[in-house]
């Protein structure tokens, strides 16, 4: 009844701050509620009956759950949601060395389980995975296009902007190896990033497919988005979440101006309700399009580091933005008044041009809300 009696009463929030401190309890409530209701499931869907779904240990997705329970160990010290988070990394390296589909999402597993397992305990075997990670990635790297390797397959001259999220783990590995080749492949694929997959308007392809023998550039392709000139809201958001995190590692600010030019037209294509539609180019009206509740969220959690990078005036365009977006986030598509909803957020769209995953809950976005509330609480540690 609480929640329910919350939920009613934030309706009437003007600004997140008002209700900040009342989410992160009810948070913890729901957080709580999830190790009972997901256990040893590696989610990554919860559709209309709430219930999250197993994928295989080396989906992509398979490092957000215990990427949110370590958040939650660090902003209470509870020992149970360390212990809930504990083996996932080992869980990877043992799928890793048999017949296994690991590529350019490496950093979405090993940054939110081995990485900062190792920053928060001191974990030997967390440092050990995290540069196992780190070097598979960069093996990914073709020289001859400058870019990281999109997925396995036939996919050979593939390069994606949601590699821009993974590159933490390539200059983490520079800073604890003193290697700098890491680094090396970590602003190579960034430049590429900023020159080849943002365009001038600030919008962002998803999928960008190379020769590999000679680096050349063939063409866009539509990917998730609604089409190869469109603009995908998840991948402007992967974009500028992780042109800031390269910018918090090189202090290089071509990256800080690139997430700030992604983050402009962002913000400018957002509705009323500051909750992005799952392509900003799909229709020429958007009324009828769905929402993605994991754009917004990783956007807004990319916003206020941006914020934080920039002179205060500036900053503060951009970090009441992330508010605002986190309070709609927060009232309109909580499952607060659904304790048997497995999920935090509504409304993500996982691939609409493949009618996959449209309206449901997506571990990613639920990751992304979390991390952003922690930030706004003072959390100071930064995984991706």
């Amino acid at each position: 009844m609480g929640e329910l009696m919350n939920a009613v009463k934030w309706q009437n929030a003007q600004k997140l701050e008002e209700i900040l401190p009342e989410v992160w309890k009810e948070l913890r409530v729901k957080v709580d509620r999830m190790i009972e209701q997901i256990g040893d499931k590696s989610p990554h869907v919860a559709k209309e009956d709430g219930v999250y779904d197993d994928m295989r240990v080396d989906w992509w997705t398979s490092g957000f759950w215990p990427g949110i329970l370590w958040i939650m160990h660090e902003m209470t010290g509870k020992e149970h949601y360390k212990e809930a988070a504990w083996e996932w990394d080992g869980k990877f390296e043992q799928k890793s060395i048999i017949d296994n589909n690991f590529h350019h999402d490496v950093g979405f597993q090993y940054l939110p389980t081995a990485v900062i397992k190792h920053k928060l305990t001191g974990d030997k075997d967390g440092l050990r995975r995290g540069l196992q990670a780190a070097n598979f990635l960069a093996g990914r790297f073709n020289i001859a296009g400058n870019f990281i390797r999109a997925w396995n397959q036939e996919k050979l001259g593939w390069s994606i902007v949601d590699s821009t999220m993974n590159l933490s783990i390539l200059f983490w590995a520079a800073e604890m190896t003193g290697d700098p080749r890491f680094e090396h492949i970590g602003r190579a694929q960034a430049d590429t990033v900023v020159q080849k997959f943002i365009r001038e308007d600030g919008s962002v392809n998803h999928i960008l497919s190379f020769d590999p023998k000679t680096g050349e550039l063939i063409e866009s392709l539509g990917g998730q988005g609604a089409g190869p000139q469109s603009a995908w809201s998840r991948g402007a958001a992967w974009a500028l979440h992780g042109l800031v995190n390269v910018y918090r590692f090189t202090e290089d600010t071509q990256y800080l101006k690139a997430a700030q030019r992604v983050a402009n037209y962002f913000l400018a294509c957002l509705p009323e309700d500051y909750v992005a539609h799952w392509d900003f180019r799909a229709d020429a009206s958007l009324d009828n399009e769905p929402r993605d509740t994991s754009a917004a969220s990783c956007a807004a959690s990319g916003l206020i580091d941006l914020a934080a990078f920039l002179p205060p005036i500036e900053g503060a365009m951009y970090l009441r933005a992330a508010e605002r977006m986190l309070l709609s986030l927060t009232v309109n598509y909580g499952t607060w008044d659904k304790p048997e909803n497995q999920a935090i957020l509504l409304e993500g769209t996982g691939n609409k041009p493949a009618n996959s995953n449209v309206n449901v809950s997506l571990i990613y976005g639920d990751y992304y809300y979390v991390e952003a509330l922690a930030k706004l609480q003072g959390w100071k540690q930064r995984i991706f």
